[in-house]
């Protein structure tokens, strides 16, 4: 095997490989990328009131 014959053959397996993944549709790439913004939203503002209500707490603890 030369030198160029190995980068030649990783290629064709990749392209091989390439061909036997299931794509995702635009629909289903736009609907998750949707959820993925939702739940991260939400978590983020459940994070916060649970941030801010135990620093209270603990403030009013260590007063």
């Amino acid at each position: 095997m030369g030198i160029l014959t190995k980068p030649k053959n990783f290629l064709n397996e990749v392209r091989s490989e390439l061909s036997k993944v299931s794509w995702s549709t635009r629909k289903e790439l736009l609907a998750s990328t949707v959820l993925v913004i939702s739940v991260t939203g939400i978590l983020t503002i459940f994070i916060g009131i649970v941030d801010l209500v135990l620093s209270r707490f603990l403030s009013a603890v260590f007063k």
